[in-house]
């Protein structure tokens, strides 16, 4: 059995009932609202939001084009997207890692026998942030890590004015992190994160 199969939380979440056409005949309508794994294949959906929501902040993106699909092919079983009709409209992308802290090395490498899932970048569409659906996103992906037996901690870095979001979140900051991209400085954060013998002790996961 997979890691998403074993996982309710991660099938589609059907919000609405089916339409029914005019001779009563239930048709074929997309979920309202679904939560899944990303594959290659979404990786320009995911690009095209990150790219928005980045570059006009700090100039840059976490992932670019090519990275996004580097991860989606090594490790496309730690990342999440939240659909809304079909339609992608929030997402978290990670990969593993295998030391205390990140360095540099950690924004391109995926290490198979790690256990830090490390965070690379969260992002909303624009048309729908204000709406809680960032919180909301990371709270289903530490639900997942938890189920999954190799991870222990998330690691993710941040800027300063973020650090509060992840704090609400559960994470708590550990300090400068070593890595620079360009000018920017980043806080290190991180989050418990309890493996599958835990969690199916104590919540049937």
């Amino acid at each position: 059995m997979s890691a998403l199969s074993a996982l309710p939380f991660l099938k589609p979440v059907h919000l609405r009932s089916p339409r029914s056409s005019p001779g009563g005949q239930r048709r074929h309508t997309l979920p309202a609202s679904e939560f899944r794994c990303l594959s290659p294949e979404d990786a320009i959906s995911v690009f095209e939001i990150e790219r928005e929501a980045f570059i006009s902040v700090s100039g840059d993106c976490p992932l670019h084009l090519d990275e996004i699909r580097h991860f989606l092919n090594l490790c496309p079983e730690l990342s999440l997207g939240w659909f809304e009709e079909g339609r992608l409209v929030a997402f978290i992308i990670g990969s593993l890692w295998d030391q205390d802290r990140l360095s540099q090395a950690a924004l391109t490498l995926h290490k198979p026998r790690g256990t830090v899932v490390h965070i690379h970048v969260l992002a909303v569409h624009r048309t729908f942030r204000q709406q809680g659906k960032g919180s909301i996103l990371m709270w289903r992906y530490l639900q997942y890590l938890r189920c999954l037996p190799f991870a222990r901690r998330a690691l993710l870095m941040c800027e300063d004015f973020l650090v509060p979001f992840y704090q609400k979140c559960g994470f708590e900051a550990l300090g400068p992190c070593e890595v620079t991209v360009g000018d920017l400085a980043f806080i290190e954060m991180q989050h418990p994160v309890r493996g599958h013998a835990f969690m199916r002790r104590n919540s049937g996961c």
